[in-house]
C-alpha cells in the first residue's frame, strides 16, 4: 500500500463537473424565468406552456436512454464534450423560436399540423437543448465512477450536482436582468454562450485517469483501491464490449434505479418550471421581483446537495456497505419533503413561507439525487454506469413530463374556477410524499443480499 499523500487532482475535475452542471441548469432555466412575460407576449395557456417544458423533458427522457450508451462507447472526454456543444446551440436558438415556428410551419401547414408559430419554435429549440443536455449527468456521473472511490463518490456528486443549485441562482439575478435591457432573445444568447468556454478547459484539463500526465501513480492507487486486482493494476483503457439494455433491465438493481428516478425527478422538475408561474398566480410578484426569493431557495439546495453527499459516511465509518448507507441516508432525507405539505395552508402569511418550506423540500431533493445518483456506481461496473444513468433518466424523464402535463391540465382547470391554489396544493402533496415511496420500493427491489449479487459477467466487465 503507497503510504504517500495520494493527491488532489481529482477534485479539480469535480469542479469542472461543478461548472457543467451550473452552465447545465442556467441554460435549462431561462425560459421558466420568462415564461410569465412571454406567456402574456404570445397569449400561452398554462397548459400551453406545459407542452413545450414537457416537449423538453420527453425528449430529454429519450435521449438519456441513448446517451448512456453513447457515453459508455465513446469514453468520457468525447461525449462530454459533444454534449455540451448540442446544448449549448439548442440554447441560443431558443432565441430564433418564431423563425424556426414560422418555417416549420410551412411544412406542417399542407398536412393540417400546424400549431401557433411560438409553441412550435420553441418546441423545436427545447428538443435541441434537451437532447444535449442529456448527456451532462451520465458523462459526470462516469467521470465520477473513474476518479473517485466508493467513499468519496456520494460527496463528488453532492457537489457536482450542487452546480444545479448554483445555475439556479444564478439565473434569476442575470435573466430578467438582461431580458429588461437587452430583451428576451438576448437572455437565450449570452447565457447559451457560455457553454463554449467551458469545452476548452474540459478539452485541456480532462483524461481517462490511466491516461492522466497531472495524476500521479499514489493517487491512482486511491482511485482504484476498490477495484478488483485485475482493474486496480490496469494502466491501459479496457475495451470489453458493454452489456446490453436488456441484460441490465434483467437485473433487480437496474429496476430500484429506475424507480427511485421515476418517482422523484419529476418533483424536481416541478419546482423548476412552475415556482415562477406560482408565484405570479399566487403572488402577482413581477420576474425582476422574483430574483430574491428564488435566489434564496436554490440558495437552499445547496446545503442539502453536499450535506446529502456527506451524510452517507456516517454509515460507511460503523461498517455499512456503500448501498446500505446510502439507503440508510436517503430514508432520513425522504422525511424532509413532508414539510412542503405546508406551502400552501400557510401561504397566507405571505410568499416568504411557501418560498421557505419548497426550498426545505428542494433541498431534501437535492440531497436524494446525489445519492440516487451514486447508487448506480455502488451496484455497477464503471463500464455499465452511463447505460445504467440512461435507463434511469428515461424512467425520470417520463415522471416528469406526466408531472407537468398534470400539473398544467390542473392549474388550468382550477384556475378557470377561480381556485387555482388547489391545483398547488394537489402537486405540493405529490411533491412530499414521492420521496418515501419511492424508498420503499428501491428497498423492497434491492434488500441486502440482492445489492451484494451482480452476475458474473458485469462483474467481469
Amino acid at each position: 500500500m503507497n503510504s504517500h499523500r495520494p493527491g488532489n487532482y481529482r477534485w479539480t475535475i469535480c469542479a469542472l463537473l461543478f461548472f457543467a452542471t451550473t452552465v447545465n441548469y442556467l441554460d435549462r432555466q431561462v425560459l421558466s424565468l420568462l415564461a410569465p412575460s412571454l406567456s402574456k407576449e404570445f397569449g400561452w395557456s398554462n397548459n400551453d406552456y406545459a407542452n413545450i417544458a414537457a416537449a423538453f423533458q420527453f425528449i430529454y427522457a429519450i435521449a438519456l436512454l441513448f446517451v448512456g450508451r453513447i457515453v459508455d462507447k465513446l469514453g468520457t472526454k468525447t461525449a462530454y464534450a459533444l454534449a455540451i456543444t448540442v446544448w449549448s446551440l439548442g440554447a441560443v436558438i431558443h432565441a430564433y423560436s418564431l423563425e424556426f415556428g414560422a418555417a416549420f410551419n410551412v411544412v406542417l401547414s399542407p398536412l393540417g399540423l400546424a400549431l401557433p408559430a411560438s409553441v412550435l419554435g420553441f418546441v423545436i429549440a427545447r428538443a435541441v437543448l434537451a437532447i444535449g443536455e442529456a448527456g451532462n449527468f451520465p458523462a459526470a456521473i462516469r467521470a465520477t465512477a473513474e476518479y473517485f472511490p466508493k467513499s468519496e463518490r456520494s460527496l463528488a456528486t453532492g457537489i457536482f450536482n450542487s452546480g444545479a443549485n448554483i445555475g439556479a441562482i444564478l439565473a434569476p439575478l442575470s435573466v430578467p436582468v438582461i431580458a429588461a435591457l437587452w430583451g428576451w432573445q438576448a437572455a437565450f444568447v449570452w447565457i447559451g454562450a457560455i457553454g463554449f468556454i467551458w469545452i476548452a478547459f474540459w478539452l485541456a484539463m480532462y483524461e481517462e485517469p490511466a491516461r492522466q500526465k497531472r495524476l500521479s501513480r499514489a493517487e491512482l492507487d486511491y482511485i482504484r483501491r476498490d477495484d478488483a486486482p485485475a482493474a486496480a493494476t490496469a494502466t491501459s483503457v479496457d475495451r470489453t464490449p458493454n452489456p446490453g439494455w436488456l441484460q441490465l433491465l434483467g437485473l433487480r438493481q437496474t429496476w430500484a434505479f429506475v424507480v427511485g428516478k421515476f418517482m422523484t425527478d419529476g418533483v424536481w422538475w416541478f419546482f423548476l418550471f412552475w415556482l415562477p408561474k406560482y408565484l405570479t398566480d399566487e403572488y402577482k410578484i413581477a420576474p425582476t421581483a422574483m430574483m430574491l426569493p428564488l435566489a434564496v431557495l436554490y440558495s437552499m439546495t445547496m446545503v442539502g446537495s453536499i450535506g446529502g453527499g456527506w451524510l452517507p459516511a456516517i454509515f460507511m465509518k460503523r461498517g455499512e456497505s456503500a448501498f446500505e448507507a446510502r439507503m440508510k441516508a436517503m430514508l432520513l432525507i425522504a422525511f424532509f419533503p413532508l414539510v412542503v405539505l405546508l406551502a400552501q395552508p400557510l401561504g397566507h402569511y405571505g410568499y416568504w413561507m411557501p418560498v421557505i418550506l419548497i426550498g426545505v423540500g428542494a433541498s431534501a431533493h437535492q440531497a436524494w439525487s446525489a445519492n440516487l445518483f451514486t447508487t448506480s456506481s455502488d451496484l455497477f461496473p464503471r463500464r455499465c454506469v452511463g447505460s445504467v444513468v440512461g435507463i434511469g433518466g428515461l424512467a425520470g424523464g417520463i415522471g416528469g413530463v406526466l408531472v407537468t402535463k398534470i400539473g398544467g391540465k390542473l392549474f388550468d382547470y382550477y384556475g378557470a374556477q377561480g381556485q387555482i391554489q388547489t391545483g398547488y396544493m394537489i402537486m405540493f402533496a405529490f411533491c412530499a410524499l414521492a420521496y418515501l415511496f419511492a424508498w420503499v420500493i428501491m428497498k423492497i427491489l434491492v434488500p441486502s443480499r440482492v445489492a451484494a449479487h451482480m452476475p458474473k459477467e458485469l462483474v467481469d466487465a
